[in-house]
């Protein structure tokens, strides 16, 4: 039987009793000098991360640009990674992609049929068009940039549209697009103002909510209003990657003290 993104996303949620997600932001230049920086260690590395972690995961996010940094060996070690999880957890594809139809379509076929994610990041900025190639397959979800986390995100998302900002209005366009349950927004830690308003209008839509540990969100209050009316996962990257050095164990223990810490919450 099939189920939908979002209805998948949930289940290994709750039967995992966490909302975490690892961010697989690789930078050979703060791994440990015992590792070594190379693409070989690199890939040992991530996969000792996944394999210590994937029994209490539910959701991983490999950052496409630090792996397309290296090009064709780049892309070869994403695969391979995803291959490596092998539907053992969610993989989010970190990509922020946007485009026209015709290419989005082709973007989709990368992503989803090629290297095998489950989910993407889009940016809404060119319109529905952009978003829907991606949501053929109700199997496979896209995270709808919405309200971010970023320093200069109020140069446009704080802008009106109508009556509303541009974020709640992104907000409402992904609901009405939602009509496979295969959408989500992302939606950062770092405006807990905003948070509570924009989960009643996005009720049903999963969240991606990054900016907690080293961006200074509120685990708490992004677990709570997060969870409301939809499913909210938090993303941690460098808060966990490079905790004691990047050593395993520190790495290791780091991403437990999360999954308490969410446990605790939920």
């Amino acid at each position: 039987m099939k189920y939908s993104f979002n209805t998948k996303l949930k289940s290994i949620c709750d039967e995992r009793n966490n909302r975490l997600c690892i961010g697989l932001d690789l930078d050979p230049e703060k791994l440990p000098k015992e590792i070594g920086n190379d693409l070989v260690n690199m890939e040992s590395f991530a996969k000792d991360i996944i394999d210590a972690t994937i029994s209490f995961c539910p959701v991983y996010k490999p950052n496409m640009a630090f792996f397309e940094r290296f090009g064709s060996k780049g892309y070869a070690l994403m695969e391979r990674l995803i291959d490596h999880i092998n539907g053992r957890a969610i993989t989010i594809a970190d990509g922020k992609r946007g485009d026209i139809g015709n290419t989005t379509h082709q973007y989709a076929t990368a992503i989803f049929d090629t290297i095998g994610f489950d989910a993407i990041t889009v940016s809404p900025y060119m319109g529905r068009d952009s978003i829907l190639p991606f949501l053929e397959n109700n199997e496979k979800g896209a995270f709808v940039l919405c309200l971010t986390s970023n320093a200069s995100a109020s140069d446009l998302q704080f802008s009106k549209k109508d009556e509303d900002m541009l974020y709640e209005y992104v907000a409402k366009l992904s609901v009405d697009l939602n009509t496979e349950n295969n959408v989500g927004i992302v939606v950062g830690a770092t405006n807990p103002a905003q948070m509570e308003s924009l989960r009643d209008i996005s009720s049903g839509l999963s969240w991606l909510i990054p900016g907690i540990g080293a961006q200074g969100g509120n685990l708490e209050t992004s677990i709570t209003i997060g969870n409301k009316n939809g499913v909210g996962i938090v993303n941690v990257s460098r808060g966990i990657l490079y905790a004691g050095n990047g050593r395993l164990e520190d790495v290791v223990k780091s991403a437990q003290n999360y999954t308490n810490q969410i446990r605790k919450i939920l």
